[in-house]
């Protein structure tokens, strides 16, 4: 693996990433459409409730995951799917990734409902935030470019988004964004990983 990496395009996109990206697609144009002509939100079916709200159902810690509030919240999770789910679905292989993905997701939500502060919640954002830490820990050393310019270590990269959503979820915890989820998505994340670390797992059966 080199040192530096860069997403290396749609056309080489392992299976899971790729029908994520598509159901992820699929599930924000139902709801932007049917929003739209005032039928249904199924943001307000499919997002996931705080146990205070009494709202919880049983789908929601994962349908929560494939449902976006905004075209941007979509294109930012789905661009870092892009960027870093390929790699690890790669040394992975597509079982092993989408169980991390999910489970992480899943986790991510199910804390979050606990939270103080929080009645609905929808996003990809826990276990796209797991999928940074994976990467981080896996090839702290390759370089990312943030705004495609400034190239900053993985590992410091990780650092300073844990620095800032807890930051954020401490001071800023009404600002409308789930920064405990994110957290929770990554300490999920960490104890999946520090198990297949400890077994030996964590690259897979792949040798590099």
């Amino acid at each position: 693996m080199s040192e530096e990496y860069r997403p290396a395009g749609f056309r080489l996109l392992p299976t899971v990433v790729k029908h994520l990206l598509i159901i992820n697609a699929i599930c924000y144009l139902a709801y932007y459409v049917l929003a739209q002509r005032g039928i249904i939100n199924l943001n307000a079916i499919c997002g996931i409730y705080s146990l205070q709200t009494g709202e919880f159902r049983p789908w929601q810690p994962i349908t929560y995951m494939f449902m976006h509030g905004s075209f941007d919240h979509l294109f930012f999770n789905m661009f870092s799917l892009w960027m870093f789910g390929a790699t690890l679905e790669n040394v992975w292989g597509s079982k092993r990734f989408l169980f991390y993905y999910m489970i992480c997701g899943i986790g991510a939500g199910l804390i979050n409902m606990i939270v103080p502060g929080y009645h609905v919640s929808v996003g990809a954002s826990g276990a796209i935030y797991a999928l940074l830490l994976a990467f981080g820990m896996m090839f702290p050393n390759n370089y990312i470019y943030l705004y495609f310019l400034v190239p900053i270590k993985t590992k410091w990269f990780i650092i300073g988004m844990v620095a800032i959503e807890l930051f954020e979820g401490i001071f800023r915890s009404y600002d409308g964004i789930a920064h405990f989820a994110h957290l929770a998505g990554m300490l999920v994340g960490l104890v999946i990983l520090l198990i297949w670390k400890k077994k030996g797992k964590l690259y897979g059966d792949r040798v590099y």
